[in-house]
């Protein structure tokens, strides 16, 4: 971690930023992407009040228990801040419990305390809230696994505070004696064991007048202890005396006494709010400035601040995910609880990810900026689950989630160790990956799905019951390009590597030269019927084959070659943006919002609100033409990501939307993570500096750049003039000055030679 440094400030259009020891939260904007629904996300998120990768996050809760859209910026009333493990709406919660603060008639229930609330101020490190008819200020701060909470008022009134425990099993006591609270919730949405608990503690730093007990019918109980379906407590204070009441909040998934550990590590009891919020900001900002960015200087003053809102606003929520589930006992060695097998355990264990989403562009941020951590995660994510269960996760949160498709873990194992960083069981994660090549787990998302058709015929048919069969021939084909390069690295025997170089090229087995698209396959080896390219779902997942066709990530010139050389692909390519944003989505029986938010971007069939066709804009540098991804990239950068809380156009997923952007905005992209290299777009800043962890820093450049020149008029690296569409990796690690000459018209000469062409398979192998 970098630890300034040179001081310097840039002045333009009377706005100041200083890009040493300052202030970088408050770029950040949590509230970005709230402004969802079930029926159409615009980012599906919630305003997290937590640490980089903290266990527990904190948010306001403005939807009902159970509902997986916890707040959304068009919800009106409060009933609590809540502590949230979501990952997602589409996954839901687990472990949640919330505190809420009234006045007057003690009422408990949701819709009884829903509270009107403006003021808000929304920081990852801080929240604070005006419930307008108690006239209270509610704030609360995070640490990893605790919380500081803070309520003053300047009415002398009597304050309630309500706990909230939920439903699905839940028990409640109060230690007077303490002035503590005591909880279990069990409110879990999947992928856990029965006896999977959230143990909360909450103790208040001054006695408190009067207390009790409730139920999910509302009944109120003078007893200092309950359990149930659902139950609750609440104190109260006759006034707020001092000027406010602050009470500290921890939990653990092993036990009480470990969340008390983790409450007195993470806020000792004379700490202030004001000492634990200036900490949570310290850590944020420390993160934060690993990266600093200086805007383009533009008349628009509004158009330059919003860039460095959706840029340090995307840096928060791609460093939010996997969450640590490892807890430090008393002597500070990591333990867990597993929910894989309900044991506690020594070691890391992460969880809360999809790696159908993050594998693209969250785990390369993390090999660029975070080596040091992947080790860690690695360990914690992929070899010790695979221990606690015998299965490499897919979709963890906080065990196996039956959601998704691939065995996108090959690519994230294989990344990290490729590129250097193996500070991890590589033997057991190599074991486990080969254990997915042959079986199919007890869930459609772990193991492989069709695995034994894939292995025999290249591909999976449509007709043998095994939905999205071309959706995983194209995943698992690039997952075993990543688990050739893996046992290449890892010296393994010549004929037990080999196959998965053959079966690298399965995605041509799916793919139809009559149309030029990918397409389902019969087990006979015929074509699907009534073939439309505009077809959602079916052998697809969540696209068409609009979207999938394109999902070659390792042999780009193999697919061009399908197609019959560069002109027929760069026609294919043109017609995504051309061709009208039609919809069969009879699979489904309605409009996904998937479709809904491809159309509304107005970009043809390109659909950037998910996943499986955000590298497509990048495949133009294998074309030779490199300016048409300039454009395009440069396009989505200011068009489809916003400041506000509808700044997505689609689900955010983990991290994946928002390191998207991180990188397309400082350049560069990884199309295909194993090969270790980033292919170069339109950078939208003036300059950014990176500071590596091995004290080595990239520099980048941008000369001439604006909202109008998107194009790269030439390039030089480290002095050097530089013609190739791509950077290596390894190179980048050591250090960098790079830099971009912009113009408003395409160089048709730049980057456009056979030598300027990244990396594919069939030209290497």
């Amino acid at each position: 971690m970098k630890r300034f440094v040179v001081f310097f400030l840039i002045f333009f259009n009377g706005l100041f930023f200083a890009q040493s020891e300052k202030d970088f939260t408050k770029y950040v904007n949590p509230l970005i992407g709230s402004d969802s629904s079930h029926e159409l996300s615009k980012g599906n998120t919630y305003p997290a009040i937590a640490l980089p990768w903290g266990m527990n996050f904190w948010t306001p809760q403005t939807g009902k228990m159970g509902d997986g859209w916890i707040y959304t910026h068009k919800n009106s009333g409060l009933v609590g801040i809540r502590q949230t493990h979501q990952p997602s709406p589409w996954i839901n919660d687990y472990g949640a419990f919330s505190v809420m603060a009234t006045t007057g008639t003690l009422k408990v229930l949701e819709k009884q305390r829903k509270a009107n609330y403006h003021n808000q101020i929304v920081k990852p490190h801080h929240y604070k809230v005006k419930l307008v008819d108690s006239d209270i200020d509610l704030e609360v701060s995070p640490t990893r696994s605790s919380a500081h909470f803070k309520l003053s008022s300047p009415a002398q009134k009597k304050i309630n505070i309500i706990i909230d425990a939920f439903f699905k099993g839940s028990s409640i006591e109060i230690k007077t004696e303490k002035n503590t609270i005591y909880g279990v919730s069990k409110n879990n949405s999947g992928g856990v064991p029965e006896n999977f608990s959230n143990y909360f503690i909450i103790e208040f730093k001054t006695p408190f007048n009067s207390y009790g007990t409730w139920d999910g019918s509302g009944k109120l109980f003078q007893k200092y202890k309950l359990n149930g379906d659902h139950v609750g407590a609440h104190v109260s204070y006759d006034s707020i005396t001092d000027g406010a009441i602050e009470f500290r909040v921890s939990s653990s998934f092993i036990s009480h006494e470990q969340a008390l550990i983790n409450l007195n590590r993470e806020i000792p009891a004379d700490q202030s709010f004001e000492a634990t919020k200036a900490n949570a900001k310290k850590i944020w900002n420390n993160e934060l400035s690993k990266i600093k960015i200086t805007p383009v200087v533009e008349t628009e003053k509004k158009y330059s601040y919003d860039n460095m809102v959706k840029f340090y606003s995307c840096f928060y929520r791609t460093i939010l995910f996997p969450r640590p589930l490892h807890e430090y006992d008393i002597e500070g060695k990591q333990i867990h609880y597993s929910p894989y097998n309900g044991e506690i355990l020594n070691g890391p264990l992460y969880t809360d990810n999809g790696f159908w989403d993050t594998f693209r562009a969250v785990f390369p941020f993390y090999n660029l900026l975070y080596p040091e951590k992947m080790g860690e995660i690695i360990q914690g994510i992929m070899v010790n689950p695979y221990k606690e269960s015998g299965w490499l996760p897919e979709w963890s949160s906080p065990g196996h989630r039956d959601c998704m498709i691939g065995s996108n873990s090959a690519s994230i194992i294989a990344e990290a160790y490729l590129k250097g960083n193996r500070d991890f069981d590589v033997e057991t994660a190599y074991q486990a990956i080969l254990k997915n090549t042959i079986n199919e787990g007890p869930l459609g998302s772990v193991g492989r799905k069709g695995f034994k058709a894939y292995n025999a015929l290249g591909y999976i048919p449509f007709d043998i019951k095994v939905n999205e069969s071309v959706a995983r021939t194209l995943e698992y084909t690039y997952n075993d390009y990543c688990i050739y390069k893996l046992g290449e690295k890892l010296n393994k025997p010549a004929d037990e590597i080999n196959i998965f170089k053959e079966r690298s090229y399965n995605f041509k087995n799916v793919f139809d030269p009559s149309v030029n698209f990918m397409r389902g396959k019969s087990e006979k080896g015929d074509f699907e019927s009534k073939f439309r390219p505009d077809k959602w779902g079916g052998v697809f997942t969540e696209g068409s084959s609009w979207h999938y066709t394109w999902s070659v990530l390792h042999d780009i010139q193999g697919l061009i070659d399908l197609m019959g050389g560069k002109e027929n692909f760069i026609a294919k390519m043109d017609s995504i943006f051309t061709t009208p944003p039609t919809s069969d989505f009879s699979y489904y029986g309605f409009k996904i919002h998937e479709i809904l938010e491809m159309e509304l971007i107005e970009m043809g069939q390109y659909a950037h609100g998910n996943q499986p066709i955000q590298h497509v804009l990048y495949l133009y540098n294998y074309a030779l033409q490199p300016w048409k991804t300039q454009e395009k990239v440069r396009y989505v950068l200011d068009n489809l990501y916003g400041s506000q809380e509808d700044g997505y156009c689609g689900d955010e997923d983990n991290g994946q939307t928002s390191a998207w952007f991180l990188f397309s905005s400082m350049g560069f992209y990884p199309v295909a993570p194993v090969t270790g290299q980033y292919l170069i777009g339109s950078p939208l800043f003036e300059k950014v500096e990176i500071s590596l962890t091995n004290g080595q820093n990239v520099t980048i450049n941008n000369h001439n750049n604006n909202k109008e020149s998107v194009y790269i008029d030439k390039l030089s690296v480290d002095g050097k003039p530089y013609n190739k569409n791509w950077f290596d990796h390894d190179k980048i690690i050591k250090g960098m000055e790079i830099d971009f000459h912009m113009s408003n018209n395409p160089n048709y000469n730049w980057g456009s030679t056979e030598e300027s062409i990244p990396y594919s398979m069939s030209e290497k192998n």
